[in-house]
């Protein structure tokens, strides 16, 4: 029997003008879904797992694609609520060479926004889970949304259920002393924590020396010692930090580091030459969740992601849909990409 992973947070519409169009010139949009922990959700299902994605959303068709587009990918859709006005809007237009790719959120008074605590039966939801995943988007979204994060990371600690948080600060949804306050307070119950280079800076005040991640510069012993800070404050049990050097918004090297609490294991680098990076971070999570359930060792684990992740920037839309074999075998060290017939 598959062990058992629950997500939650918002499935949005994802609409992006055709190829490398910018937003003024576009007449026609492409419509697909995605949302942090939906990507994380469609990882986990393509790699075997019980993936269960938490939400709401409204009971329309629009409501109802979101729900089929997971459905297509073998995600569970039991535990989503049907309800509220609307479903979450964001606008992604990607950038090419210097000009960066661009993200317009409409998402305010969204189904999952005013979804109230109470409606979500947790311990019904954690019943035989293994795993309980959120990110730092979901409780910025309204003070429900907040409540119902919290909620959760109790449920699932009392159902002795591993809780994986993804920081993820986005600025355009809350204030860096809110998100503090609040991933603080929901950061005493996660055990495996994940941030990019810039999230505990952001969000915790923790800054990696000699790092500037808008000239590409990342310093490895200055993500060590982030680690440790972060663990010495929470008590996580690992704390995985994904680690972009960005030469444009086509080409970077990608690569991460994992650190247990005493050891920090570094992944191999990847040139990544972008199809489409959106759901970048959630894919690498999904890899990392994965080979942790599967008891993989620290350094074998964080090959795993950072392969899944790379291969995702490969993909367009927001799931990473690559298979388990498809990511050992990059793992293993075939990257050349040539035809397989």
């Amino acid at each position: 029997m598959s062990k058992k992973v629950v997500t939650y947070g918002e499935l949005m519409l994802r609409l992006a003008p055709p190829g490398y169009y910018r937003y003024v010139q576009a007449e026609s949009f492409l419509a697909t879904f995605g949302g942090a922990e939906a990507n994380v959700a469609v990882s986990l299902a393509n790699y075997g797992f019980d993936a269960a994605f938490v939400s709401s959303l409204p009971k329309h068709e629009i409501g109802q694609s979101a729900v089929n587009s997971l459905r297509k990918y073998g995600v569970n859709t039991s535990y989503i609520l049907r309800g509220g006005d609307r479903i979450g809007v964001y606008y992604v237009e990607k950038g090419a060479s210097q000009r960066p790719s661009k993200v317009i959120y409409d998402r305010a008074g969204s189904s999952v926004c005013t979804a109230k605590p109470e409606e979500y039966d947790w311990e019904k939801i954690f019943d035989g889970a293994q795993w309980f995943h959120f990110t730092g988007i979901t409780p910025a979204l309204s003070e429900n949304a907040a409540a119902s994060c919290l909620e959760a990371c109790k449920a699932a600690k009392k159902a002795g259920v591993k809780i994986s948080c993804d920081l993820n600060y986005r600025n355009k949804l809350w204030t860096r002393e809110k998100a503090g306050e609040v991933m603080g307070e929901l950061c005493k119950y996660v055990d495996v924590c994940i941030a990019n280079e810039e999230d505990a800076a952001d969000v915790f005040g923790i800054h990696a020396a000699n790092t500037d991640v808008t000239a590409g510069e990342v310093n490895r012993e200055g993500y060590k010692d982030v680690a440790k800070q972060l663990t010495d404050r929470f008590g996580f049990e690992k704390v995985a930090i994904t680690l972009r050097e960005s030469v444009s918004a086509n080409d970077n090297f990608w690569s991460a580091m994992l650190y247990d609490g005493g050891e920090c294991y570094f992944s191999k680098k990847y040139a990544v030459h972008i199809v489409d990076r959106v759901g970048g971070g959630d894919s690498f999570g999904g890899g990392l969740i994965a080979a942790l359930l599967n008891e993989k060792g620290p350094q074998e684990a964080i090959e795993f992601a950072v392969a899944a992740s790379c291969l995702k920037h490969s993909i367009e839309g927001d799931y990473n849909v690559v298979t388990e074999e498809e990511v050992i075998k990059l793992a293993g060290g075939d990257g050349s990409g040539r035809v397989q017939r």
